[in-house]
């Protein structure tokens, strides 16, 4: 048990300042415990896909900043070309301009908006997101029910959504997994199946 406890540890340890840099944290652990290609081989977008994924957010998050500034704050996580948007924005219209401003991104083939309304939450609150976040990845990482880079991880207000191409199995262990995370408050599934 305390080899367990030890292993989830480190796991979390290494997670939590990869998620402040990016939304693949396990991506990124995995590739760099095994070498950079293995991040590669085993996610199931190509590497131009995967390329394009980074791109959709770079110029998105170009656009959103340079029309709102930081009266708005949004993260952008794309998939395969489906793209999360979560956050807060003062109004519905300013969340509907930014979906809009998103669907605009070459290469972007659905949006899901779930921006919410509101004021923008503190840095602790987003830093408490990033803890929920490794730790539901540790999760995936410690059960061993599927390759935990072919789910991404997004939580915003305790809210965890839930990306990647998954077969059905896969998605119910992972949202199984997340829903029963300490500090969860909801999970949302923005799969998409290849079953």
């Amino acid at each position: 048990m305390q080899n367990l406890n030890l292993k989830l540890l480190a796991v979390v340890f290494f997670l939590l300042p990869l998620s402040f840099l990016s939304g693949c944290a396990a991506v990124a652990v995995t590739g760099a415990a095994a070498g950079s290609g293995y991040a590669v081989a085993e996610d199931r977008r190509t590497s131009g896909t995967m390329m394009q994924d980074e791109s959709i957010e770079f110029k998105s998050n170009g656009r959103i900043k340079e029309k709102f500034g930081r009266k708005v704050h949004v993260e952008v996580t794309s998939f395969n070309g489906k793209v999360l948007l979560t956050g807060q924005a003062a109004s519905a219209k300013v969340k509907d301009e930014i979906g809009d401003i998103v669907k605009a991104v070459e290469g972007v083939r659905d949006v899901t908006n779930e921006i919410a309304v509101g004021e923008i939450k503190p840095l602790t609150a987003r830093s408490y997101d990033a803890w929920i976040t490794s730790k539901v990845k540790a999760r995936f990482v410690n059960e061993g029910l599927f390759q935990a880079n072919h789910v991404k991880v997004v939580t915003e207000d305790g809210v965890v959504y839930l990306m990647g191409m998954v077969d059905r199995e896969e998605a119910q262990s992972a949202v199984k997994i997340a829903k029963s995370t300490d500090g969860v408050r909801k999970v949302v599934e923005v799969f998409e199946y290849q079953d």
